[in-house]
Parts: structure tokens; sequence; C-alpha cells
């Protein structure tokens, strides 16, 4: 196939592919996401959303586990939701390799904290591989199927941002492995597959033996790899910090940790006794320099300053630690205007967070595009925790009594994608209870914040995805495959009245009289549970285009702004302006207007 210019996650899609993988199951989650997106393109690879990622992983150990060769792909804070079902297939173990790509993300790019996914693999005892650029994330992910199959053990391939999205030439130069990707033979054997206690007790000794097994395997493997330069420092590294270790300081030793669990013990000795001084380079946590400690190597602190706790470590901020003098270059330029993000012109979560800070509700939200209602100019969301937190918090906040004691209503907000991820456990928990309150659920009609994939409320597949079908309403307004999806959408009314909710609501988000009318009917019920369904589609989904509308005798009372759309500003005397390069023509602008001083011609 050649050199080919691939991001990591595309890499990893090829990689995998090449290795002979059958089944490939993830959940959108950035900086992961393109993996699936790339691999379902490979005809042959059968891939797909699960709703969570917890699902994701349980697909693929019946697919493993039936013989089919199986990447998962999430982001670090999808394992926490997978928790459970990779604690217990680290005891039974594998028949075809079951490889999981988890994405870190330092300094939070689009992530609600940091995790260092190394420790999951030292908490489970699974071996963890770390790429440092594109050909390693495309070498490593073939290697860590042959690993996974050979120690009978589920393999992490950890990735950060930076690896995930950065391109660098890749040789792939292998074709598909067709005796890899011929299905194993499946034998029934329920004492390693059913983790009752009699038979886990037994799957934890045969975990023990292979941990030893994989020590030794770390000690040998070209994974890890020593490069002896000046004997004075000598750096511990792995990952994309490899190469800025190499950038900032060109001269030391380094012991590139290509697996990063479990550490080798004699290989590390050997290294630390062979430079005066040894240090660790790594970010988000202390994974590195515990265990490396622990192990009995004598760490050394970088001279000049500590690295930073938290946040992506660059090549400057080593220079910095260890003294060296950062290249004459030009500084960043100062006091330019922020430009935060915000919603697109025309989004349809813009009139409800716009009516929630109308009506000074407390606002729980979730993880999603909506999330943005917690700036300016709305700053109407008061928390956002976890996937599917909303609808648990607001029944946590009614329990301790906040409607009564504040006046003020509580309101759970979540989006399609999100609701099916988790949110329909916290409903059907607030609806068991006997709980009240009002909660909705933004219907976008994709999943937007990820990229537009498909969800079980759209019912757009992956497959229909890579086969470059187009989820678009275009200007034209052609009929979008949403309208006629290859899977089966989530009825949400059906399943709201399902789990026992006592008022279901549904309401276009584009239409702010049906926004108000329905926030204000769920929210003068107190002794019920409301739901409201806001529906209309995303911008990145529906693509059509209305002329933009005319201000005449502006006001200057600055309503229109307050919506935030990025479409509308002030001139220099302060009279509401639009710009027609930006606006959609979706008429919010023209419905909050009280002067109705703007108009559609």
């Amino acid at each position: 196939m050649g050199k080919q210019l691939l991001s990591g996650n595309e890499a990893i899609a090829e990689g995998a592919w090449s290795a002979g993988a059958g089944v490939g199951t993830g959940y959108p989650g950035t900086p992961s996401t393109e993996t699936l997106e790339n691999l379902v393109q490979h005809g042959d690879v059968y891939c797909e959303w699960s709703p969570n990622e917890k699902v994701a992983l349980e697909v693929g150990i019946g697919s493993a586990m039936g013989g089919v060769r199986t990447l998962v792909t999430m982001k670090h804070v999808g394992l926490n939701v997978a928790a459970d079902p990779f604690m217990s297939v680290t005891n039974t173990g594998v028949n075809a390799g079951l490889v999981l790509l988890v994405a870190d993300d330092p300094s939070m790019y689009s992530s609600q904290n940091e995790q260092d996914t190394r420790n999951y693999a030292a908490f489970a005892r699974v071996p963890c591989l770390d790429p440092s650029d594109s050909q390693e994330a495309y070498d490593f992910t073939r290697k860590a199927f042959d690993i996974s199959e050979r120690f009978d053990a589920p393999v992490i391939l950890h990735e950060t941002m930076r690896i995930a999205h950065t391109r660098t030439m890749v040789e792939c130069g292998h074709e598909r492995d067709l005796e890899a990707a011929a299905p194993r033979e499946y034998q029934s054997q329920p004492s390693k597959y059913v983790m009752m206690p009699a038979y886990a007790v037994a799957r934890t000794r045969v975990t023990n033996e292979r941990e030893d097994a994989l020590v030794e395997f770390a000690e040998t493997s070209d994974l890890n790899r020593v490069e002896m330069r000046d004997t004075k420092v000598g750096i511990i590294v792995a990952g994309a910090l490899y190469n800025h270790v190499r950038e900032a300081l060109p001269e030391a030793s380094t012991l590139k940790l290509g697996l990063t669990w479990p550490l080798p013990p004699k290989l590390l000795a050997s290294f630390a006794a062979s430079v005066e001084k040894v240090y660790v380079v790594e970010e988000s946590c202390r994974y590195f320099r515990d265990h490396v400690a622990a192990l009995g190597v004598k760490l050394s602190e970088p001279p000049a300053a500590a690295l930073p706790r938290s946040g992506e470590i660059f090549p400057a901020d080593i220079q910095r630690s260890f003294g060296v003098a950062t290249p004459a270059h030009l500084e960043a330029a100062k006091d330019l205007p922020p430009r935060p993000p915000a919603f697109c012109a025309g989004c349809p979560h813009r009139l409800v967070f716009n009516e929630l800070r109308r009506m000074k509700a407390i606002v729980t939200g979730d993880i999603g595009c909506y999330t943005l209602g917690a700036v300016a100019p709305f700053r109407a969301v008061d928390s956002v925790i976890d996937m599917g937190a909303s609808l648990s918090m607001s029944h946590g906040m009614e329990l301790a009594g906040i409607p009564e004691r504040t006046k003020r209503p509580v309101i759970g907000v979540i989006g399609d994608s999100t609701f099916a991820h988790s949110g329909i456990t916290s409903l059907l928990g607030t609806a068991y209870n006997g709980g009240k309150g009002t909660l909705l659920i933004l219907d976008n009609r994709t999943t937007a914040m990820t990229g537009t994939q498909g969800n079980p409320v759209n019912g757009l597949t992956l497959s229909e995805q890579g086969a470059r079908i187009s989820p678009l309403v275009d200007a034209d307004e052609k009929p979008s495959v949403l309208d006629r999806p290859a899977g089966r959408p989530l009825d949400l009314p059906a399943l709201c009245r399902a789990i026992g909710v006592d008022e279901v609501i549904e309401a276009d988000a584009q239409d702010l009289k049906a926004v108000r009318a329905a926030l204000k009917e769920a929210v003068s019920h107190e002794d019920l549970l409301s739901v409201v369904i806001f529906r209309s589609p995303c911008r990145l989904v529906d693509r059509t285009h209305k002329p933009a509308p005319v201000i005449r005798d502006c006001r200057r009372c600055g309503t229109c702004i307050q919506i935030g759309c990025p479409a509308l500003g002030k001139d220099e005397t302060n009279y509401a302006i639009i710009d027609p390069t930006q606006c959609v023509g979706c008429g919010q602008c023209e419905q909050v207007c009280p002067f109705g001083c703007i108009k559609s011609e």
C-alpha cells in the first residue's frame, strides 16, 4: 500500500484491518471517534455504534469469545462506563484477539476531566501499548492482536489526543491477514467464561500466572527501546511525549516504553544504572513516577522547575524544567479578542436555553453541545458531571427540597444520544421511586458534538455512515436518510410512557411559543413527572437556508443579541445588525424581538 499520511486514528483503523479484525464496536467520543469511521470503510469488517461503552465492550467480548478479532473504541471516560465488563474479561480471557482503543485527553480539549488510562491497565493487569506516532499506532495495533491471543487477555491500545489527531507518514505494507481474519473455533467453556465465585477464583490464579509471563515478556519486547546518548541525563517516557523529549533534549538518553503495563523491572534498573540521573516525563498523573519508584529505581527531579502537574506537556515545558534555553521565536500574539465556543447559527438548543434563563430555572445539565447553555449569554446550567447525570441529579435536587426552598423549578436537560447512552436508566430510577419534576430531552436527530454520528434515537447506523449515505437535508430539501434509516429508531414518547412518566409533551424546538408553552405546562405540575421532548434537527444535519430577515426601526433593546446567535451583532450606534453570511434564516431572532422589528420578507 506504500506510505500514507495518516492520523493516529486512521492508522489504527488500517492496522486493525490488516491484522484481520472482523468486528469493530464503540461509542463516539473525542478523540477516538474517527477510528471506527475509517475502519467501517473496509467492507470486510462489521462496525457499529453502541448505545454506550459498556454495551460496546460487551458486544466485543462476545465476538472475540466467538472467535473473531475485535476492536472496541472509546475515550478515557468511556472506560469508566465499561469498567464492569472490563474488569471481568481480564479474568475470563479471550478467544480471538480483543483490543480496546482508549483515547485520553490531556488538557481536556473536549472532556470533563483528565485521566491516565494506564492506571486501568495496572488495575486490571492487562497489557497496555503506547504508540508515539502514526507509524507505531499502525504497528502496535497489529501487535496488540497478537499479544491478546498469545496471553489470552484483552489489550489496551492507549493514545492521547495528540496521537489521535496528528498526521505522520505511515508505511502500510501489509495486506489483510486472511488467516487471522478467519474465525477461530468456539468451544463451550463455562469454567473460563462464567464468572461465578467458584470459577472466578480459579481464573484469578490464571491471571496471576499471566502477569508473571507478561513481566518476562516486557523485559525483552521490542516495544520497549533504550536509546543511549549523553549518559548524564536519562529520560523514561512513552507516547507522544517521546517526540517532545527528543525535540527538547536531543542529547538525553531515553528509555522509550511502548509497553506501559507491565513495566520491565530489570530493564528499568539497567537503564537507571547506565546514566548519572534518571527522570520521568509524563503528563496528567504520576503513573510512571509511582510505579517506577515502587520498583526501586531512584528518580531525580528536573533541575530547574517541576513539570506541569496537569494538561499537555510541550517541548518548551520540558526545556524550562531542565534549564534549557528556548530557541529564539516569535511570541504569541496578545490581547486578541476571545472566541469562545457557541451554538451554531440556527441551533435548535438556543430558544430552549433562552427560556430556561428567563424562567430562572435550576438546570442539571449533561454532556453534549448543549453544555454551552452554561456559558454566556445563557448561563442557564448549574451542573454537568457525566453522561446521564442530569436526570438523576434532578431527582436528587428534588429529594433535597430545592424547588420548595428556592421557589425555582429544577429541570434536568439531556440530549437524545446521551439519553440513549445512560439517561434511560436515570429516568427509570426517578419514575420507579415516585419522583416528580420536569426533564427535557433535546432531540436534535444526531450525536452532534462528536461529528453527527448515528444513535439509537435517529436509527442511523455506522454501516450507513460508512457507505457515505448522507444524513443531511440539503438546500433543495431532499428527503434525509433520517426519514428512512436502516436501524430501528427509538420511539422516545412511547419509551417514556412505558417507563411510567406521568406526562410526555412534544414540541418544536424552533417555535418559541411552543417552547414557552411546553415549559410552562410541565413546571405547573408539582405532583407529576413530566418529560418534554424538544425536536428539531441539528444545523449540521439540516443545511437548509432561508433569506436573512430584515431589521427595521430597531429600538436598541438588545433582546435579540441575548440569544447568542453568531449572526447577530451591533453596529457602532448599538443598533442590531444581521450578518447575512452567517444567518441561516431560522427565524429565532424574529420570534424573540419584543417590538416586531425583525421581519422575514
